[in-house]
């Protein structure tokens, strides 16, 4: 069976495309869409990702209309956090450690959530 080999993009709808693209790039680093063919998007590193259905009535992503969340993987959560709030971006913490790692919650600007995820240490 052929099987798709990551995650290609991102698409989702914005109040202000242009200064939602500008706040990602400037607080998680994520470049903006390239206008030519001759610029690369950005890259992630490898690593592992997690494809997960929630039920349509979970609370997990916060307002009832949230229809997605994303998680970004990062290789140091408290870094990270401390970044974002020297920028004056709330972080929730979960101080819980879990057996795959560390996580932390944030809002983009249009209130969007996005989870960041330090993996756990291999075993």
């Amino acid at each position: 069976m052929e099987k798709v080999t990551g995650i290609g993009g991102m698409f989702f709808r914005a109040q202000d495309p242009k200064a939602l693209a500008a706040w990602y790039e400037e607080h998680l680093g994520i470049s903006r869409v390239p206008t030519d063919y001759d610029t690369q998007p950005w890259m992630q590193d490898a690593g592992p990702t997690v494809f997960a259905p929630f039920s349509s009535n979970t609370d997990y992503f916060g307002r009832k209309e949230q229809a997605w969340m994303i998680n970004f993987r990062v290789n140091d959560l408290d870094a990270m956090a401390a970044q974002l709030e020297a920028a004056g971006i709330k972080v929730e913490r979960d101080l819980e450690e879990y057996p795959n790692g560390r996580f932390a919650r944030v809002y983009d600007p249009e209130g969007n959530p996005i989870e960041l995820w330090e993996p756990a240490a291999p075993r």
